[in-house]
């Protein structure tokens, strides 16, 4: 980044000299950089993500509460309008945070959970690889 006239003193009365900065970005814990805007991974329970939920989410001015809709699907972006990096010269446009949804399980189950997932695997019609049937038809 250039800063005309933010160097050294010009000699015999020439004008000051440029500020040259090399601004490099180092890996951060949470966020992933891609241009202006933000991306973090954001684990959801299983029926946070079937059921909708308002959760908390860390941008850079603090937190805010994201609504996850219903349905949501790992993988799916959830957008944070004007919460990425800000552009120099620019005040009002910043970058965008995309929350990345993770769908994660509990690391165990207590035997109540695993009755009502069990509850729910007997119930549900859903099939969640129902394409490969479908590719396999095709191939054949």
């Amino acid at each position: 980044m250039r800063l005309r006239g933010q160097g050294g003193k010009g000699l015999n009365g020439g004008r000051d000299g440029d500020l040259y900065l090399n601004i490099s970005l180092t890996r951060h814990a949470l966020y992933r950089v891609d241009g202006h805007n933000l991306y973090l991974d954001l684990p959801i329970a299983p029926w946070e993500a079937a059921l909708g939920a308002a959760v908390t989410v860390p941008t850079l001015a603090g937190p805010v509460n994201l609504k996850v809709p219903p349905n949501t699907s790992s993988g799916q972006k959830l957008r944070l309008a004007k919460r990425g990096l800000p552009r120099p010269g620019d005040a009002g446009n910043e970058g965008d945070l995309f929350a990345i949804v993770s769908v994660v399980m509990p690391p165990t189950l207590s035997a109540r959970e695993t009755a009502l997932f069990k509850e729910l695997a007997e119930n549900s019609k859903f099939e969640p690889r129902r394409h490969f049937n479908e590719e396999i038809t095709h191939a054949n």
